[in-house]
């Protein structure tokens, strides 16, 4: 029987591949088919107690983005056999193997933190939200985002996106989002923030060269654009997201805001949620809806996985009222949009 470590390899080099990155997938299934545990830190990654997928612990995205964080760090061997060059399946694993002995006190603690990523291209889907809520409500807004990483994205207002001959958003960014997309984008609006703030569990400290370090280092190393993309993110000075549960923070943060919409979205974290967590939060949210006004609205995103297919649904619901609006649907990088809302 294969064992689990391997299955997770391979189960982990095939989502890559639909996301765009051969190099991942090739690294992967190499990964799978030569990994043994004799060795202390091969032997953890072999006996980790706790479910290893991409729906678990995600150690094949832990093992991968330890290698592309040596590669950023300056490891000569490993640059010279990652993108942009292409070498043969032994060059790449001789310099890997040797990488997990020579590197092991930089290796072993870095597995031992879950993954952790801010896709700036899903903050497409947040800009034609944003001007779709901007055109109906002439109202400031303010964020909440839930998950928010290292909060690049809570700066979606200070990006643009790009959808053929029409772009929406300022007009200087060194953030363009160009997905593919398909639909009728909104129409551009005037979006003034008030207030922007995020949350996440271990929020990424974007001052700090480490923790910077590990963001970039989960952007696939054959996608230079994606790091291109979040640099120029890093350099719009996010805020930084505050250390807490989401969900207690939540409840703080639904307190009236007379004069202003409050948008309160999560890309692909809130699925993440234990369940009653979310229930916790369903109720907070639909109480403070049940006491929102025309002068205080309120509207909640959800990029998320939802059980269909292809990527991840973009529901919106909005009070007063309580509609709910289907925006459509968006790959789970942001690589392209299908927009629904009129």
């Amino acid at each position: 029987m294969t064992h689990p470590l391997r299955q997770a390899f391979r189960a982990q080099g095939a989502s890559c591949a639909a996301l765009g990155s051969p190099f991942m997938e090739r690294l992967c299934t190499l990964l799978a088919d030569r990994l043994e545990p004799d060795r202390p830190l091969t032997k953890r990654l072999f006996d980790w107690p706790g479910d290893m997928t991409a729906s678990g612990d995600a150690v094949p995205l832990r093992l991968a983005g330890a290698l592309h964080a040596l590669v950023l760090r300056g490891n000569t061997a490993l640059e010279a056999v990652y993108p942009q060059h292409n070498v043969p399946d032994e060059a790449l694993w001789q310099a890997i193997d040797t990488a997990l002995d020579a590197a092991v006190d930089f290796i072993a603690p870095f597995i031992e933190r879950a993954p952790q990523t801010n896709e700036v291209r899903r903050a497409a889907v947040l800009i034609a939200t944003g001007h779709w809520l901007a055109e109906r409500f002439t109202l400031p807004f303010v964020f909440s985002e839930l998950g928010a990483s290292a909060g690049l994205n809570l700066n979606w207002d200070r990006f643009a996106l790009q959808a053929g001959g029409t772009r929406l958003g300022s007009p200087s960014t060194g953030v363009v989002l160009s997905p593919e997309w398909t639909g009728a984008l909104p129409f551009a609006a005037d979006i003034t923030v008030a207030n922007r703030a995020g949350v996440d569990l271990n929020p990424i400290d974007l001052n700090d060269a480490d923790e910077r370090l590990r963001l970039l280092a989960y952007l696939w190393p054959d996608q230079p654009h994606r790091r291109a993309l979040t640099e120029a993110a890093i350099a719009t000075n996010p805020p930084r997201p505050d250390r807490a549960d989401a969900v207690d923070w939540l409840e703080i943060r639904l307190a009236p805001k007379p004069g202003h919409l409050h948008l309160v979205w999560s890309t692909v974290a809130w699925q993440y949620f234990p369940d009653a967590a979310k229930q916790r939060g369903t109720r907070l949210m639909e109480a403070a809806g049940a006491r929102a006004t025309p002068d205080a609205p309120l509207a909640w995103l959800a990029y998320e996985h939802d059980g269909a297919s292809p990527g991840a649904g973009l529901t919106l619901r909005l009070w007063p009222g309580d509609r709910t609006i289907d925006l459509g649907r968006a790959d789970f990088h942001g690589r392209w949009v299908e927009w629904r809302a009129r």
